[in-house]
């Protein structure tokens, strides 16, 4: 009953970093010069591997998808980031925020499934080299591609349905910088155990799921190329996967702290946790793949 009585929240307030004016116009100069360097390096990868021939293979088609994945995951997040620096009032409408929760859980399970396509498509090439262009067909990396975007929509809708399930009539104040489905969950005044179930099985069938691959095909990997008698044998075949191994390694020990940490009382914690997540790593990615890559120096070289 008191349930059906007590007042919807329609718009949520959002946690900034700081009260203090100066470490806010510090901070804002900080995140806009990162949002920059995120559009820049991501869009640059997209059109390099576009219009460069030697580019055009199954892993760096599945980079260009990294790239514009990235590029949507940081723009849904960043720039509302950046006007609540600069504004007195730092909130979000309820329909902006649902939106925010189902593009960043598409677009995060999303580069999951990616990640784990890169490196299954390293595993095929270092340990059956001969079948690899029978097995990374332009059809199947189409297939792996579109089946990674799907499963991203999925959890989106799962996560906004569940987020729709919920009531918020006390608190309307979220201890982050965007819309997260986590910290929601805590706010709701009803009952949360549809949210719960929808988070828990898309984090163990999803998540874990993706996790094994990358584990998985690693673990082959390593046992290949220890098994190559040559040291040059073995330097040039773990060259191919470093980039990606950074990449994989920022991407899950970012996610992991984010999600699977013990809940706490220190929200400062989580948000600079949620900005190596969301903000970081986006920008990182391009740079790792353009400094680290023989291929993509001598394409921008060309």
């Amino acid at each position: 009953m008191a349930e059906s009585n007590c007042t919807q929240v329609t718009e949520f307030s959002l946690m900034g970093f700081t009260g203090d004016p100066v470490t806010q116009a510090t901070l804002f100069l900080i995140f806009l010069l990162t949002y920059l360097v995120t559009i820049l390096g991501n869009l640059g990868v997209i059109v390099l591997i576009r219009a460069s021939s030697q580019l055009h293979s199954p892993m760096y088609y599945f980079l260009g998808n990294l790239a514009f994945v990235d590029l949507c995951s940081s723009t849904v997040i960043t720039p509302k980031m950046l006007v609540d620096f600069i504004s007195e009032k730092k909130g979000i409408a309820y329909a902006g925020c649902v939106a925010q929760v189902f593009i960043f859980d598409l677009f995060g399970m999303t580069e999951c499934f990616l990640l784990a396509m890169m490196a299954y498509d390293r595993y095929v090439a270092i340990c059956h080299p001969l079948v690899y262009p029978l097995v990374m067909s332009p059809k199947r990396c189409f297939q792996l591609v579109m089946g990674s975007y799907l499963v991203g929509l999925a959890n989106g809708m799962g996560q906004t349905i569940g987020m729709s399930s919920l009531s918020f009539c006390g608190s309307s104040v979220i201890h982050l910088f965007f819309c997260d489905i986590s910290p929601l969950i805590s706010l709701s005044t009803s009952d949360t155990t549809l949210s719960h179930v929808i988070l828990r099985t898309s984090a163990s069938l999803f998540g874990v799921s993706s996790s094994l691959v990358v584990l998985v095909s690693y673990v082959a990997i390593i046992s290949t190329i220890l098994s190559i008698s040559s040291a040059e044998g073995k330097r040039k075949a773990f060259s191919t996967c470093t980039s990606h191994l950074t990449t994989v390694s920022i991407f899950y020990g970012t996610s992991c702290f984010m999600y699977l940490k013990p809940s706490s009382d220190s929200s400062k914690e989580d948000k600079w946790a949620a900005v190596l997540y969301t903000v970081v790593t986006p920008m990182l990615n391009p740079l790792i793949y353009s400094l680290r890559n023989k291929e993509v120096k001598e394409a921008l070289r060309r």
